[in-house]
């Protein structure tokens, strides 16, 4: 017999203290766009993601031809052994297709380039955007009044016939201008015009994963100014309360440290009252308001990891997303051949070759490190990134699946204690991390939830519940 103090009464009071956590923000468990793709409110239109993504293909198929050529020009591991002629790389695509022991004879190397090729080039065809922004700041500029009027009410509209038609991206919203001094009045005009459009043309309905980002934020007071205004179109539109999600981007000093070195990020999210749903990192605000100059400022610059970093630890667990910035070089072709003019040289032809290439490389190398980081989400301004936001994605979760399932299955069998597999060791708090892996994976598109449940042994309802903890607990009983 033990003795002991706390009174049954007591006992529950602290429990239940316990179970009832902090207040839910955020979108914890919820699907993450791998991207948000920026684009000025001028010119959007219903189809905008469709020709997005056919704008995408072109660019694959006039630069990378077949899976081989992809993987040389953004860099995929062990590109250099793939086939050079493309009568090769289409035979030996065949062969990986069929099955059998001509698959199983090609390399590692060629299985996950022919994977992650086929998989982009799916998507492009499928979903070519996953999140989008209707910009009415940097990609819209400063424009007179009854413009940026008439600007918001024809996207609203045309948002309206994109719902009705079944073509709009999983995710979309607006993005307005700061709530600044100069710009205040002006940005809520804007959203004002645009949701009351967009609420009329469409019956009531706004489109599912709608949020509204607010640039340049550097105190608390801009982004309850914001919720504030929210509120009120929320009543007047009759649209649920709270249904307008906020994005926050991470452009200043300001929204990283606080006026006495406090960190400044749960102070912004708490302002939007439930409502703040992701942090958006823009790099180049950043570094410029650090006075770093032009030449200085790319995504890999340690003022914005540091940045990064604080964003994650003063974020982590509470539901809201992380996204990652933009990067500084597009993948636009120099020279374009004018109809009816004379077609391009080969020099030309040359030079269009390695400014597509040479961007994609480099967007490649910032999206990986943006993973490996744990950014799982960053930005994209061009069409002709998107193929490279997706093959990056891919190869990052596929190159890791082997060795990731093995862990999570041998740490499954051997949960109650902690468990060395070949050379790593795990600890308890391992197991989560490890089931994580596959969910983002699914999320990212990277590997359905049936390929998912294969590679761990788990069943789709583990996988659904996103707990470890629940998924030893079922199997000890």
């Amino acid at each position: 017999m033990f003795q002991t103090h706390l009174s049954p009464e007591a006992l529950r009071g602290a429990l239940a203290r316990l179970r009832s956590g902090p207040p839910e923000r955020g979108r914890a468990g919820a699907r993450q766009p791998v991207h948000t793709v920026y684009g000025g409110a001028h010119l959007f239109k219903a189809d905008t993601a469709r020709k997005l993504g056919a704008v995408a293909l072109r660019v694959v198929e006039e630069h990378a031809p077949d899976f081989a050529a992809f993987a040389r020009a953004i860099g995929l591991p062990g590109a250099d052994g793939l086939p050079e002629e493309h009568a090769e790389a289409l035979a030996l695509s065949a062969a990986i297709e069929a099955g059998g022991g001509a698959a199983a004879r090609a390399s590692g190397p060629a299985r996950l380039a022919h994977a992650v090729y086929a998989r982009v080039l799916d998507k492009l065809r499928r979903e070519p955007v996953e999140d989008l922004r209707i910009d009415f700041e940097d990609g819209y500029g400063v424009r007179p009044g009854h413009e940026e009027d008439a600007h918001a009410a024809a996207a609203a509209r045309e948002v309206a016939l994109g719902m009705a038609a079944g073509g709009l991206p999983p995710f979309l919203g607006i993005r307005i201008k700061s709530l600044g001094d100069e710009c205040a009045e002006r940005s809520l005009r804007t959203l004002d015009l645009f949701l009351s459009s967009l609420v009329a043309a469409s019956g009531g309905a706004l489109p599912p994963g709608f949020a509204v980002t607010l640039p340049k934020v550097v105190a608390p007071e801009q982004v309850s100014a914001l919720a504030d205004a929210l509120d009120a179109l929320e009543g007047a539109l009759r649209l649920p309360a709270g249904s307008i999600r906020i994005e926050l981007m991470v452009e200043t000093p300001a929204s990283i440290l606080g006026p006495r070195g406090e960190i400044a990020l749960p102070g912004l999210v708490e302002a939007a009252r439930g409502r703040c749903a992701a942090a958006h990192f823009g790099a180049y605000d950043y570094t410029a308001s650090c006075e770093i100059t032009a030449a200085h400022q790319h995504l890999a610059h340690p003022a914005c990891d540091f940045a990064r970093h604080v964003m994650q630890s003063a974020l982590a667990g509470s539901g809201v997303w992380l996204s990652d910035g933009a990067s500084n070089v597009l993948p636009v072709a120099p020279h374009r051949a004018r109809p009816g003019g004379a077609p391009l040289t080969p020099q030309q032809v040359e030079d269009n070759r390695r400014a597509v290439v040479g961007a994609w490389r480099l967007k490649y190398e910032h999206v990986r490190r943006a993973l490996g980081s744990g950014y799982y989400q960053g930005w994209d301004l061009h069409p002709a990134e998107l193929p490279v936001r997706y093959a990056a994605t891919y190869a990052f979760f596929l190159e890791g699946v082997e060795a990731t399932s093995a862990r999570l299955r041998g740490f499954i069998e051997r949960a109650a204690q902690a468990t060395v597999v070949g050379t790593v060791f795990d600890d308890a708090a391992t197991g989560q991390g490890l089931l994580r892996f596959f969910l983002r994976a699914i999320s990212a598109g990277a590997m359905t939830e049936v390929e998912a449940a294969e590679r761990t042994g788990l069943t789709p309802d583990e996988l659904r519940g996103r707990s470890f903890h629940a998924i030893v607990a079922r199997r000890s009983v």
